[in-house]
């Protein structure tokens, strides 16, 4: 069984850095977007930022200019760098790996997430 194992989360002050990482425990194939998508407390889960096989990104309004998303294809890892951060971004953050087209959506994979807290 495949793993997406999210790692990089943790405290940090309101206009600080973080670097997320996510690794496949195993090359994955079939892929064709990978992404991150965070939950705060009482929210639902909304999608951050996302890559595609073709190397086109969309990012949330909330995010834009402040985090990048970016892969190592060599090393199976996605990254998110998140600058300047927020309290609002306090969250747990999760990796998402899968196939889509305009039929459906396949090869689906979750990381188990990873806490990011950004005090005041």
């Amino acid at each position: 069984q495949v793993q997406l194992v999210e790692s990089g989360g943790g405290l940090v002050q309101a206009g600080g850095s973080l670097r997320l990482s996510c690794a496949a425990s195993r090359s994955i194939f079939g892929i064709n977007t990978k992404a991150w998508y965070r939950q705060a407390p009482g929210k639902q889960r909304e999608l951050v930022a996302q890559v595609t096989a073709g190397r086109s990104t969309i990012y949330a309004d909330s995010v834009k200019g402040r985090f990048t998303i970016s892969g190592d294809n060599a090393q199976n890892t996605v990254y998110l760098q998140m600058n300047d951060l927020k309290p609002e971004d306090t969250a747990v953050y999760y990796c998402r790996w899968y196939y889509s087209d305009s039929r459906y959506v396949t090869n689906d994979y979750w990381g188990q997430g990873t806490q990011v807290t950004v005090s005041p």
